[in-house]
């Protein structure tokens, strides 16, 4: 090989490093995350509370979109990021109330 083709390989092999660590961290971010809106799943239920919060969420995702901007990512993929986590937690908390 070339050593352009090696060093260019070299630095791929590096942001494939990163990103599988970065994955791992989004994995286990998410599990925890979720350990809490099960948490907040079953308090909902023995209080008879709403499985959804309406204005909770949209402060969420105004707080999310904030972050976004300045994290420089897509606000629009941040928005739907978050709402498809909104979507699952609101099915878990369902899930207690029955």
């Amino acid at each position: 090989m070339s050593d352009d083709i090696t060093r260019a390989a070299e630095v791929l092999k590096g942001h494939r490093e990163s990103i599988d660590r970065l994955d791992a961290i989004l994995v286990y971010t998410l599990g925890e995350r979720f350990k809490h809106t099960q948490a907040v799943g079953v308090l909902k239920a023995e209080h008879a509370l709403p499985p959804s919060d309406p204005a909770r969420e949209e402060t969420q995702i105004a707080r999310l979109t904030d972050l976004a901007n300045r994290a420089d990512l897509d606000p629009e993929f941040a928005k739907k990021f978050l709402n498809f986590i909104i979507q699952e937690v609101i099915q878990h908390h369902k899930q207690h109330q029955s």
